[in-house]
């Protein structure tokens, strides 16, 4: 089924590479022109901006540190200026485990900067947005992870708790923004191969070890969540607000 988003434009904050890219790619090829951030790897921006180009849409990359509200303002701004005014899509993908550390011997920096990462920037992101979803239409994706659902790895409390907080932000968006025609819907990604994420913070023991445990025997893909993405943006997905796909090929059933 092919799925048309002509006319609609899109934020997709680290939308350089990964899941974000992926995303981004997804909702070119329904037709929406796309402003992606990134925090750093400003060259793989950039050549996501060219892929976008390359499908017969619109792009823009900016530069954003989404843990700092008043860059977020100005940033936003921006991209909504060069999207013609108005976000009609807004995926919220930025952010990051930072580190491992058990809960014992975390500092309170640390604490603090995984949790703005993850949800103070979804908040931010959300809030500048707002005011530019002013077609009476609206989606909202936000990145939550298996890890809210069973507590993370080793090492992962913190983040687990981040992207808990995530799937909560998530119920009360969608009850808030119901009535301007705007449905917040969340993605819940188990092991996602070809993503920075895995390669940074998993063993390759570790990652053939969930891919083991895992009833469909594979890890997941960058499209794989795209594809969920594109559902809840598109009619197809239009009465379902709150909601949070687990993609984990079978891994864990929330």
């Amino acid at each position: 089924m092919e799925i048309k988003l002509t006319g609609k434009t899109a934020l997709v904050t680290g939308g350089n590479l990964g899941i974000g890219r992926g995303v981004a790619l997804a909702l070119a090829k329904c037709g929406v022109d796309v402003a992606i951030t990134y925090y750093s790897h400003k060259r793989e921006g950039e050549e996501t901006v060219k892929m976008i180009e390359g499908l017969g849409q619109k792009a823009h990359v900016f530069q954003l540190d989404a843990t700092d509200s008043s860059q977020v303002n100005e940033v936003v701004g921006e991209a909504a200026k060069a999207l013609g005014g108005h976000i009609d899509i807004l995926m919220n993908n930025a952010g990051y485990m930072v580190g491992r550390c058990k809960i014992a011997d975390m500092s309170d920096e640390h604490w603090h900067r995984v949790m703005d990462v993850n949800v103070s920037s979804t908040f931010y992101v959300t809030r500048a947005v707002l005011p530019f979803m002013n077609t009476g239409w609206g989606r909202i994706v936000n990145m939550a992870s298996l890890a809210a659902r069973n507590g993370g790895g080793p090492g992962a409390a913190a983040y687990a708790a981040s992207k808990a907080a995530i799937i909560a932000l998530t119920m009360g968006l969608a009850k808030e923004l119901a009535d301007r025609g705007i449905t917040v819907n969340g993605v819940a990604p188990g092991l996602i191969l070809e993503t920075p994420f895995h390669e940074n913070f998993t063993t390759d023991e570790g990652i053939q070890a969930m891919i083991n445990g895992t009833p469909l025997k594979r890890g997941g893909t960058p499209a794989d969540v795209a594809g969920a993405v594109v559902y809840f943006v598109s009619d197809l997905g239009s009465f379902i607000t709150g909601e949070i796909a687990e993609i984990n090929g079978g891994l864990y059933f929330a």
